[in-house]
């Protein structure tokens, strides 16, 4: 088994005024080649804005973009004419694919938006971009590890990858373990909130650790404790 630690006040940060981020790996000026992704797993972005504020449109391709509103709401808009909000609870999946332009802004004027975004190198390359986003009600996640990004599930939103990402709001002392799909898959756990026992090692909130060559890992709440698993291929051809 081979694990890595990247502890929240290790990850690079870029503070713009509008927006604050958090990168766990290397993103536009902060550079680590030490971690530059983790697998399939490029990009954990942990990003606020401020209210009324935003990304203005932005091309992709070939990547699989996850958000994740943790407070407020997104306002999505892409070339293929889409014009979604994405709410807290709701996770969205945009496959770039062959190319997508898009936007994020905070649809609210009144506070700011917290919300994670992903990106998984992608398993097939230059697919018709898609457009995806399901909600999951919290109470169907507490003391469970729900699975919310799946290419197999049709509960979860849909992805062009062997990856699967899960979340799971645990009481203090719950303890679960959670089985790779996957021969040569990892897993990394991010901590969202609360502390987290991981295989023995201690974890507090924005934490993450990274986990490779087994087939199951062990979890313990030390709190009330929230989590996101992004399960990933580990070797990936151009990689």
């Amino acid at each position: 088994m081979k694990t890595i630690l990247h502890k929240a006040n290790t990850r690079g940060r870029a503070n713009h005024g509008w927006l604050n981020s958090y990168h766990s790996f290397s993103f536009a000026e902060y550079h680590n080649p030490e971690r530059h992704h983790f697998g399939a797993l490029r990009v954990l972005n942990d990003d606020t804005v401020a209210k009324g504020m935003g990304f203005g449109k932005h091309p992709h391709e070939n990547m699989e973009i996850v958000s994740i509103p943790l407070l407020g709401d997104l306002h999505h808009k892409d070339s293929t004419g889409r014009d979604e909000i994405i709410r807290q609870n709701d996770v969205q999946i945009m496959s770039a694919g062959s190319g997508i332009a898009h936007s994020e802004t905070n649809a609210n004027n009144d506070r700011d938006v917290k919300f994670l975004q992903l990106w998984v190198f992608p398993k097939e390359r230059d697919i018709e971009p898609r457009y995806e986003q399901k909600t999951f009600k919290p109470e169907d996640r507490l003391n469970k590890i729900l699975t919310v990004v799946a290419p197999d599930d049709q509960n979860a939103v849909w992805i062009n990858q062997d990856a699967w990402f899960s979340l799971g709001n645990f009481s203090k002392d719950f303890r679960a373990t959670y089985q790779l799909h996957k021969e040569g898959n990892g897993v990394y756990a991010f901590i969202l909130n609360g502390n987290v026992t991981i295989n023995d090692q201690a974890l507090e909130a924005r934490d993450g650790f990274g986990v490779s060559e087994t087939g199951s890992i062990n979890i313990k709440a030390d709190s009330d404790a929230e989590i996101l698993l992004v399960e990933v291929p580990m070797q990936i051809k151009g990689v």
